[in-house]
């Protein structure tokens, strides 16, 4: 489960910015590192899979890169990924050695999208427009 969370920001950035392509794709020289890690991801998984089970991740992650929700997109990817890992221990190996080891006693918080916040300890968090709040 620790991949599939470590994962999911590489994942979700790397569909949304290469679309279905990211499963065939060369990796750039000038492509952003989060977007390049998650198409490796998705390629690692992509290669460790027979031709019908290519076919079912093609369409998945093409639902996915349409999909205008990207909390959506990112819960397809995380199960998608959850089930590629669960009965390979090859496949975890080989993500785990991908993934940056976070430190001890690190939190990672990813926010994502027009108007995201992120953080580990809040009080009060109000977004949008027309908000007000009264002093205490």
């Amino acid at each position: 489960m620790q991949l599939v969370e470590q994962a999911g920001p590489y994942l979700t950035t790397a569909v949304g910015a290469y679309g279905a392509a990211v499963l065939t794709r060369a990796e750039g020289a000038a492509a952003d590192a989060t977007a390049a890690l998650g198409s490796r991801i998705l390629q690692a998984v992509w290669r460790r899979r027979d031709e019908a089970g290519q076919a079912e991740l093609a369409r998945v992650v093409g639902e996915a890169a349409n999909e205008q929700d990207e909390s959506y997109t990112a819960a397809v990817l995380g199960r998608l990924l959850k089930r590629a890992l669960q009965d390979d221990a090859e496949l975890r190996a080989e993500l785990s050695a991908m993934l940056p080891t976070p430190a001890a006693g690190t939190v990672t918080v990813t926010a994502s999208g027009e108007r995201s916040i992120a953080a580990q300890h809040i009080g009060t968090a109000i977004t949008g427009d027309g908000h007000t709040q009264s002093p205490a």
